[in-house]
């Protein structure tokens, strides 16, 4: 990144990133705030012209149709466009950061740090310097991918699960018990026991309850 290289402020908070390239324009920084409309938007945005020093929010709200924007999502093709990028989050969402970071991100800073360090961090990272402390990117890193190692074995298992064990399971963790799910299918208690004693064994656990956190958690419910 070259001296003069622009920055380029990527917020759904108009106030945040407004204020925060008002500031960098101030000090002589080739700044401009760039408000989300899409995910689309901002690629598009960053492939023209010269790349420089992204500051990325992870979490960027809805587009016009409803969908959720996520930053995280958008790390990976800003890298590849020549960006480097300085993720900040509100979230307390650790494995988010993580992946931002895992993505090729160059350093996090929290959304809610005071503002003049906030602009610390953007000139830091301009100079190619991080504020993170040593070794705490690694630590969210390695958090993120021990949670997708952990997702994809959960994954393997519910995929050994037949069309209606999981639906079985489905109505589990909705709340149902045994026997209404028996009714449910229009089935015999008997036959409804005997799939949920082959989904606790598919799933390698000893209990409907611990069978039922585990398909919450795949949901993400």
């Amino acid at each position: 990144m070259t001296a003069g290289s622009p920055i380029l402020i990527v917020d759904d908070h108009e106030l945040v990133g407004s204020a925060l390239a008002l500031n960098l324009r101030a000090e002589g920084e080739d700044t401009t705030f760039f408000p989300v409309r899409s995910a689309a938007a901002v690629l598009e945005r960053a492939r023209t012209g010269e790349p420089g020093l992204i500051v990325l929010d992870l979490d960027l709200g809805r587009d016009p149709d409803g969908n959720r924007i996520d930053g995280v999502q958008l790390v990976g093709p800003l890298v590849d466009a020549g960006w480097r990028v300085v993720v900040l989050s509100g979230s307390s969402d650790a494995g988010r950061v993580g992946a931002a970071l895992d993505a090729g991100g160059f350093v996090f800073v929290p959304k809610n740090a005071p503002f003049p360090a906030l602009l610390n961090a953007i000139r830091e990272a301009r100079m190619g310097r991080s504020v993170m402390p040593p070794g705490r990117r690694e630590q969210f890193i390695q958090l993120h991918r021990d949670r997708e190692q952990e997702r994809r074995e959960l994954y393997g298992k519910l995929g050994k699960l037949t069309q209606r064990e999981r639906e079985v399971l489905a109505l589990l963790a909705g709340g149902k018990r045994a026997q209404a799910v028996a009714d449910h299918f229009v089935v015999s208690l008997a036959t409804v026991r005997t799939q949920i004693r082959a989904v606790l064994t598919k799933l390698e656990v000893g209990s409907q309850l611990e069978a039922v956190a585990l398909y919450r958690k795949a949901a993400g419910i």
